[in-house]
Formats: structure tokens, sequence, C-alpha cells
């Protein structure tokens, strides 16, 4: 949803205190001739860099080393028998705060009808509990006291029983500043000084925290703090959120590719980025692992790849000077394996069961999705073999588990949230594990790189790339992708685009007053 705000300026959804982060004055198109700039990763963060710099004239070349765009929000096709589905990732939520994500998807779906409303986020515990977040108000300080007085979770006796003072830390937060505060000290070690209950210490652990494909012992609390701010107490849009009403693919990636060919994009798919050479004499060369061997020779270069990908082309790269800066990006991580599994099963799952379903206490298990509830290729397969699409994943997985074991176990743990599954036949599954993703471990954030870099000619984007603006996830990946054209446009004197964010500081003075009194 877009509104007009009492002054007449667009906003970008419901709330009036969303910040708009205006960028500075330049030209409309980049100057003759129109410089040449290679992408490399056509995830969000690469899309979103690419689609702002050429809008602004530049020649892009965009690089995935995927058949199919999108990175970790793509999409792809399998085949079982004579059925031909997809598989992905997994489940993403787009929530309205994602701006800047929402922007980018604009560009092929003005009104976001690819995108539906989730009717409820509920939340199982493996003790039995439960809560939902259906009916919290969407406005910080009445979500917060909804919260605390009527979740079952939660309740009055619990509440005087937290650290007022640790928790209203939560609540006198300023960005950037609070991603530095909090950087050194990990989730777990902060959500213990809470004092909440354990189902709400769970709640904020394994929904929030395990976001990030993180154990909460390794992710900063910075970064837990920057997800409540931005879903729960600095921002009016609400916990809940919308999701893509087909496979990624067909609803977004391939409408917005055929907008990058038509906007002049070369869009490579399928092409691997081997190597970049910066030169003394000014541009980049960059060398492909396509059969035809022929390098490109570019004026600049947006890194958009995964993490060790990146970390992996800036430590090969020649005619890099900075070796600090080298050394610093080298010593950040990724974040440990995780597991997607999705089961196309013989019987349908009960009628109530919910599109997606946030777990919390139990071994392996972290969420389960039911695609026919919302997606189209999914609700085909279900509506002709009667049967139901369901999706489990599990981050944070150690090592030395085995592919068997961690299919007995999610298994049962689906059984014991979803009972009728136990006795249904997998017709068919899809079995990802991947480790791909970056780390956000206590400490890390003064090694991350941000978006420009010690040479003009390279910036970076991505989801592990250091932000300033309270964002995470997805969304954090296309507000970096757009800095990135930002900076690039600003050095040809060129125009780039506005971005926009929640509050970047709490929004209640009469809470951060209350938290100064009790600290």
């Amino acid at each position: 949803m877009t509104q007009q705000n009492e002054r007449g300026r667009w906003r970008p959804g419901r709330d009036r205190m969303a910040v708009w982060h205006p960028v500075g004055d330049g030209s409309a198109r980049v100057p003759a001739p129109a410089p040449r700039v290679l992408v490399v990763g056509g995830g969000i963060a690469g899309l979103a860099a690419a689609t702002g710099l050429a809008e602004r004239g530049a020649r892009v070349v965009l690089a995935e080393q995927h058949p199919q765009l999108g990175g970790r929000v793509r999409s792809w096709p399998v085949t079982h028998g004579e059925d031909r589905v997809t598989m992905s990732r997994g489940f993403h939520a787009f929530f309205r705060q994602y701006y800047n994500l929402r922007t980018l998807l604009r560009r092929v779906d003005p009104t976001l009808a690819g995108l539906t409303r989730v009717a409820d986020y509920p939340v199982a515990m493996a003790d039995g509990a439960a809560d939902s977040f259906a009916r919290v108000p969407r406005t910080p300080p009445v979500n917060l006291l909804w919260y605390a007085l009527r979740s079952p979770n939660f309740g009055p006796r619990a509440l005087l029983k937290a650290d007022i003072a640790a928790s209203s830390r939560m609540l006198d937060l300023d960005f950037p500043q609070a991603f530095d505060d909090f950087d050194q000290l990990s989730a777990a070690a902060f959500l213990d000084e809470l004092n909440f209950p354990p189902a709400v210490r769970h709640l904020a652990l394994e929904v929030f925290t395990r976001s990030f494909f993180a154990d909460p012992t390794e992710y900063a609390a910075g970064e837990l703090l920057a997800m409540f701010h931005l879903y729960f107490v600095g921002s009016s849009e609400g916990l809940l959120f919308d999701v893509a009403t087909d496979d990624f693919g067909t609803v977004f990636w391939d409408p917005l590719q055929r907008h990058l060919v038509g906007r002049g994009v070369d869009v490579r798919t399928g092409v691997r980025v081997e190597d970049l050479r910066f030169r003394a004499e000014g541009g980049v060369r960059a060398a492909f692992d396509d059969a035809n061997g022929r390098d490109l020779e570019v004026d600049a270069v947006v890194l958009a790849a995964d993490p060790r990908s990146t970390r992996r082309l800036v430590a090969e790269a020649t005619g890099l000077a900075d070796d600090r800066w080298r050394a610093s990006l080298a010593t950040t991580g990724n974040a440990p394996r995780f597991v997607v599994w999705r089961l196309w099963l013989d019987r349908p799952v009960r009628a109530d069961r919910p599109a997606f379903l946030g777990t919390g206490g139990f071994e392996l298990l972290d969420n389960v999705s039911v695609l026919e509830r919302y997606e189209a290729g999914a609700r085909r397969w279900s509506t002709d073999h009667g049967g139901s699409v369901v999706e489990v994943h599990a981050y944070a997985i150690d090592q030395a588990r085995s592919e068997q074991s961690l299919r007995e176990a999610l298994r049962d743990e689906l059984a014991a949230v979803f009972p009728e599954t136990g006795a249904a036949t997998v017709l068919a599954d899809e079995w990802l594990v991947s480790d791909d993703c970056p780390s956000f471990r206590p400490g890390e954030r003064r090694h991350r790189p941000g978006v420009r870099t010690p040479d003009h000619r390279l910036v970076l984007a991505g989801d592990g790339v250091r932000c300033d603006l309270p964002v995470a996830l997805m969304e954090r990946a296309a507000t970096t992708g757009w800095l990135a054209a930002n900076a690039l446009l600003a050095g040809w004197g060129t125009r780039g685009h506005d971005l926009w964010s929640v509050p970047m500081s709490s929004r209640v003075p009469a809470l951060r007053r209350l938290r100064r009194l009790v600290a």
C-alpha cells in the first residue's frame, strides 16, 4: 500500500513516521560516453543495483552464476515423473516494512498484485505453548502493551518478573549507533538479561535470530535489536506480511529480467566471474568461465555475490591496493548450514493449518509452510493429486549430522506439529542443504565491509554488507543494491535513487524517558 501524507508527499506504506532518505542533486543521466558497469550477482542486491544504474543510462552487464535470477530468492523447475513443479530456497516473508525491496518489485508490478497477505503468523512451541500475531495492534507502544498483557506466553505475572531496566533498552534505540553499542554482546546473552519467560525467549531466539540462520550464541545482539525495531517497536506497519502468489521467478524475477533487457542490460545467467583485475591506467577487466572465454572491460564493478564468492573475488583481485581492508573483509564468515526440505504428500494437511507456522524449542524444526495455501503452482498440484506440498526448514545445523538423521528427525518433528503428516506417503521431495548466508557474529560488524570500498571502481551490495539503516534480510539486500548504484552514480555527477526506512530512533518519547529513569 502507498499513501500520501498530510503534506502530499508520497510515502511507501501506512507509517506516517517512515523516514525519507533523499539523494543529492545531479544530472538525470550519466554523461556520455555512458560508463559500463559489471554487476556480479543476480540476487535482490544485484537486481536493485542493475535497475538503479540502467535507469540512469549506464551500460550494465549483469552476471549470475545460476541459470535463474533471484539469488537466494530464486526458483527453478524440477520434474517428478510427469509432474513439472518448482523448487526454491524456501519461504520468504515480504514484510510491509521492506520499502526499498517493494520499490524494486513495483518496477514490474506497480500494485504488488503478485503478493498476497498472510492472515496469521502463529508460533508453536515444542512444549505445547502457542502464540499468534494476528490480533496484535500494529502501532507502538500499543502493540507492546497488548502483547505483554494478552499473550498466553507472557501476561501480567511474567511482566512483573522481567528485568524492566534491561528490557527498556529495546525501547531507546538510535541507528546506526545501536548496531555498534550491542555488537560485542550475543543475542543469547542479551536475552538472558531480560528474564523473560522461556516461551517468549524462544520466540526471540528461534524466530527472529534464526531467521538469520544463526545460533543465538553466535549472533550479535545489535542485529537482534534491529530486528525488534524493524518489525515491532520502531514501525507501525505491523508484524504480518505478504508472500508471493506463485514461484518467485514467475511472479517477479522473469518480468524484472525483461524490464532490465528493455533498458539495455546485458543479462548473462549461468556464468561465473572468475577474476577481477583493476588496471592502473583505469577500468576493470573481468574474466568469466563461459565457453567463449572473452574478458570484459568495464569502468566499475558492483560486487553483489554471495559472501564466500565476494571474499574470493576480493582476495584474488589484482590492483586493489588497500591490503588492510581486504584482510578485514577476509575475517567475515558464513552462517552455519541450513536445510530446506519440500515434501509432496499423498494427502492434504488439515484445512485449518496456517500457510506458515513458526516453531520454537524443537531440536531441528524452525518453521513449516503449506505451499498450496498461497502458491498457484502448488495449488494446481494439490488439486490434481489430492495432497499437500509442505516445506520444513532447519537452521544452524550441526556439521556432524548425517542427512539420514536429519530427515528422520524432521519428519518426526513435522508430525509433532501436524500429526496428520505422520501417516502420509511422500510422493516426491526436494532436499537442499546450503551454507552461503552471511554470519552476524558478535564483534563482526567492525570487519563487515560497507557499500563503498577504498577503490572508487568497486562497490559492494548484499545482505552481508554493512548498512547504517535499520534494515534486515531481503530489505538489506535491496537497500544496499540501491546504495551501490547511488555511490557510482554520484561519482559521475548523476542523481541516484531516494530510499526509505522505518524511523531511525525509537518512536515513542515517553518510553525513552521511562527507560532513562529506570536505567
